[in-house]
């Protein structure tokens, strides 16, 4: 997968929101091998993967319909966002680059 940057958390948090909040950390850990597989393809192929994007975080959340970012306050953002943390911490990526 390629770096993660501020804006993939925020785009992975949104495609979760709209989700069950029972499956939401399922739909995390899917997103980011989503993107991972992409950016195995966007290496291979030089191209972006039609389902899953470019290979970031954003891309394979974007590919989902995504909620209006709210504020930094509202409380199942923040979880959607902690579940996003929590999948790339368990796939070994640091959500830093």
């Amino acid at each position: 997968m390629r770096p993660v940057l501020p804006g993939d958390i925020s785009a992975a948090a949104r495609a979760l929101l709209p989700v069950p909040s029972g499956a939401r950390a399922r739909l995390a850990n899917l997103l980011v091998k989503e993107a991972a597989a992409a950016d195995c393809y966007r290496k291979r192929f030089r191209k972006a993967h039609a389902q899953w994007g470019n290979g970031t975080l954003m891309s394979a959340a974007m590919m989902r319909p995504l909620a209006r970012e709210p504020r930094l306050d509202d409380r199942d953002y923040l979880e959607c966002q902690f579940l996003v943390f929590e999948a790339l911490f368990k796939r070994g990526q640091s959500p830093v680059s």
